[in-house]
C-alpha cells in the first residue's frame, strides 16, 4: 500500500499518506488490513472491493495534490454515503484545484459549477443542477429515472 501511494510522490510523509486516505474515505479499511499502510496490494487490487479500488485510486491522486482532478466514472462503485461523503471531503480540500468529473450518476455531479449535458456523443445541455432541471429534457429524464431507481432500492 504505501509503496504504490508514494509512487505519486515519493517524498510525501506519513501525515500526508494518511490525510489522503481520510479525504479519499479509504482510512477506516485500511487500518482494518493487516499491516494498514504496509499491507500488500495485488496486482491490479485484486485483494480489495471495487469500491475500495476506486478510493484507492482517488487517494493515489490526492496524495501528489495536483491543479488538476480528472474523475472518469470513478464514483460508480461507491454506495451513496461514501459518495457523498468523499464529494464533500474533495470540495474541502482540493481548494484551487480544477476538477473534472465524468460520471453516469447524477448525485456524483450535483453540485458542479459546470455539468455538461452528453446524448450520442454530443453536448445537448449545459449549465448547474438546478438551471437544466429547468430547462433540459434529457437531463430531466436522466435524474426522473435515477430518482425512481434509487427510490425503489
Amino acid at each position: 500500500m504505501r509503496s504504490n501511494l508514494l509512487h505519486s510522490k515519493p517524498d510525501a510523509t506519513e501525515e500526508e499518506l494518511w490525510q489522503a486516505l481520510t479525504i479519499a474515505q479509504a482510512r477506516d479499511f485500511v487500518t482494518e488490513m493487516d499491516g494498514a499502510l504496509d499491507a500488500p496490494i495485488t496486482q491490479g487490487c485484486t485483494n480489495v472491493s471495487g469500491g475500495q479500488r476506486q478510493r484507492l485510486a482517488i487517494d493515489w491522486d490526492l496524495v501528489k495534490r495536483p491543479n488538476l482532478y480528472i474523475f472518469d466514472d470513478s464514483f460508480s462503485a461507491l454506495d451513496l454515503t461514501t459518495d457523498a461523503r468523499l464529494r464533500l471531503a474533495l470540495k474541502q480540500s482540493t481548494d484551487g484545484a480544477t476538477m473534472v468529473i465524468v460520471a453516469q450518476r447524477v448525485s456524483s455531479i450535483i453540485d458542479a459549477d459546470q455539468i455538461l449535458v452528453l446524448e450520442d456523443g454530443r453536448i445537448v445541455g449545459r449549465g448547474t443542477h438546478e438551471q437544466l432541471l429547468e430547462s433540459n429534457t434529457t437531463y430531466q429524464e436522466i435524474v426522473s429515472s435515477q430518482l425512481a431507481a434509487e427510490e425503489a432500492a
